[in-house]
């Protein structure tokens, strides 16, 4: 039912009192919001922990949404903020490589084809990350925003406080810098 309604009109509706309504507003962005809080702290336990902060700050604060930017823009900064309070409280980064889910993947005898090549990807997945790792900040930022994130040029713009041809160029030089390194140190991994 919330499928096709856009963000603006389940914002109305929840502000309404139609809770159900913010239950349409999860089920969308609850991937975006994972992948971002998890590019911050490299953990999925972590991550499902700081995406449900994040859709409790976003409830609370939804009457605080103006409508200038996208909803996803303005979701960001609110991951954004909470990713970076929780890692100054931690202090520490923790690294997961999810050795779990790869011996899951890589002991599913029934199609061992299927699985070869769902550990190729995941290998693959887990050598870009490692890579985009390796970039300055703002670049592995911009990266995560246009590629994982999805978010458009201007958009990336406004959440990096810069105008959009700031951000295209940003961009343009970040994939440059991601190439080098994937070209540099991960050349044998990915042939």
């Amino acid at each position: 039912m919330h499928e096709e309604l856009d963000d603006v009109t389940l914002i109305k509706m929840t502000l309404q009192g139609q809770q159900q309504a913010f239950a349409g507003i999860v089920m969308r962005y609850q991937q975006y919001v994972f992948t971002l809080a998890l590019r911050y702290v490299n953990n999925r336990e972590q991550a499902e922990e700081l995406a449900q902060d994040v859709f409790v700050k976003a409830y609370r604060y939804l009457a605080d949404f103006k409508g200038e930017s996208k909803f996803s823009t303005w979701l960001y900064t609110i991951v954004h903020t909470t990713c970076l309070s929780h890692l100054r409280k931690k202090k520490e980064q923790s690294i997961s490589l999810d050795h779990d889910n790869m011996l899951a993947v890589a002991g599913n005898n029934t199609n061992t084809e299927k699985a070869s090549d769902r550990l190729e990807n995941k290998t693959q997945k887990e050598l870009l990350n490692k890579a985009i790792k390796l970039l300055p900040e703002a670049d592995a930022r911009v990266i995560t925003l246009f590629y994982q994130a999805e978010q458009s040029v201007e958009e990336i713009g406004i959440i990096m406080g810069m105008d959009a041809n700031n951000a295209k160029v940003r961009l343009f030089r970040a994939r440059q810098k991601l190439k080098e390194i994937l070209e540099r140190k991960y050349s044998k991994e990915l042939i």
